[in-house]
């Protein structure tokens, strides 16, 4: 493993710490209820913590949009309910109008990729197939994460392969905001998520599935990120681009790996801002 992997590695296994920025109230703000531990998946092989996802929704709001957010942690860490990180991510969205369905996933070792990405979208059907008896609708679904999340959720968006298990197609996504993700997995990078084979490497790296027709991209990143994270992020952006596909670029200023997930939870922060303009924009077309 190189120097540049290495750093990769361990950013992703560190834990965050806290960054504070200014509170701003939002322009409108709805009550939020909350539903825990809702199974997305059930049979003799779900996991009985893993295979579940909490639903933030805005009280009294018909047919509003839903993110479906997927948590970070090197593939290997991680949980929904983590120091209450991505439920206050949940809660913040809710309030702005934005249903969150903030989502667990089998994580490495006990399995390998591909099976995180097949969570993430039996995660997504189940709320495609749920989200109208909650008052949201199946027409304005995002996927959102951060780090190996936002690797997980572009993956998503980029190869159809995972959402046609289900009968879905990409056009299912109204729009896909990964932050601080990974878009290219190298060969030989951390064996015990993505194997040894280079193909297999190759197949989970969202840049080898760029294509015409995708859905809408923001792709958020800190001006502090992880080298790779930083430089894959433009990359990404620009591929996508290449390609006739609608893609925006997002840096968040003083921010780094930790820092902007850490930020995320606040209606005034940009990265949220961001992802609330853009929901909102596509929600639009």
């Amino acid at each position: 493993m190189n120097s540049q992997h290495f750093l990769l590695t361990l950013a992703l296994l560190g834990l965050p710490s806290l960054a504070r920025a200014e509170e701003a109230p939002a322009a409108r703000q709805y009550e939020v209820q909350t539903i825990k531990d809702i199974a997305y998946h059930e049979g003799d092989d779900a996991d009985p913590v893993k295979h579940k996802l909490d639903l933030y929704v805005p009280k009294d709001l018909k047919d509003f949009p839903t993110v479906v957010f997927v948590h970070g942690g090197a593939w290997v860490f991680g949980d929904k309910s983590q120091l209450g990180i991505y439920s206050s991510v949940g809660k913040c969205l809710a309030k702005q109008g934005i249903g969150a369905a903030v989502i667990n996933y089998r994580l490495s070792p006990k399995v390998q990729h591909p099976e995180h990405v097949k969570d993430v979208a039996r995660a997504f059907a189940w709320t495609h197939g749920n989200i109208a008896k909650h008052g949201g609708t199946a027409e304005k679904l995002f996927i959102c994460g951060h780090s190996a999340g936002g690797h997980l959720s572009a993956l998503l968006a980029a190869d159809e392969t995972y959402l046609k298990a289900h009968n879905l197609s990409l056009k299912c996504i109204k729009g896909a905001a990964p932050m601080s993700g990974v878009y290219l997995i190298g060969e030989g990078i951390l064996p015990q998520v993505f194997g040894k084979d280079a193909e297999k490497a190759k197949l989970a790296s969202p840049l080898a599935h760029v294509k015409a027709d995708l859905p809408p991209f923001l792709i958020i990143y800190a001006d502090k990120d992880m080298p790779l994270c930083d430089k894959m992020s433009t990359t990404f952006c620009k591929a996508l681009k290449d390609h006739k596909c609608t893609a925006e670029l997002c840096e968040v200023k003083d921010r780094n790996h930790m820092s902007i997930i850490m930020s995320f939870s606040r209606d005034s922060d940009p990265a949220m801002q961001a992802l609330v303009g853009f929901v909102r924009k596509q929600c639009e077309k």
